[in-house]
């Protein structure tokens, strides 16, 4: 049995581990070969340090959005997030609200394609910059880790 996609590396912020995790339960050998995963390039290429991340693939659309939002707040790691064109800058503004709009932020899309983008700066920088254009691709957000006891003001309000 072999699984394909055409969307990148299969059980990359896809459900692909089920089938993973059942032919392992089975005793079927599971073997993976590398394919092309976006998070890494675009984290490679923020300039947001690398060594330590957390990977969040696409937020949840209703359900659990603020809850997540509200966590990632004061996480210290990199965070790694997958977005889609059209909820690009509602997303970027949500960070704003709960990450403070001075973070730094690399969106990228199109990587390794001719449209090749990369955007870095605060994220009310690059807000700003996507909302006077049309956005299409895949897009991979990386935003800065919350440095230990800086927090501001804002993401200490958010945990009461």
């Amino acid at each position: 049995m072999a699984l394909v996609t055409d969307a990148g590396t299969p059980g990359i912020s896809d459900p692909a581990f089920l089938l993973v995790r059942e032919c392992i339960r089975a005793g079927v050998k599971v073997e993976s070969l590398p394919g092309p995963t976006a998070f890494v390039p675009a984290l490679v290429n923020s300039g947001i340090p690398c060594n330590r991340f957390c990977f969040e693939g696409f937020l949840p659309m209703k359900k659990g959005r603020q809850t997540l939002l509200k966590q990632l707040a004061t996480e210290e790691r990199t965070i790694v997030f997958y977005e889609s064109p059209v909820r690009l800058v509602k997303t970027l503004d949500e960070f704003i609200i709960y990450f403070g709009a001075d973070r730094q932020v690399s969106v990228s899309r199109e990587l390794s394609k001719m449209f090749e983008e990369n955007k870095r700066g605060t994220l009310q920088e690059v807000a700003d910059y996507f909302r006077e254009k049309t956005v299409k691709g895949e897009i991979v957000i990386v935003v800065e880790g919350v440095e230990k006891n800086s927090r501001s003001g804002k993401e200490a309000a958010m945990e009461d």
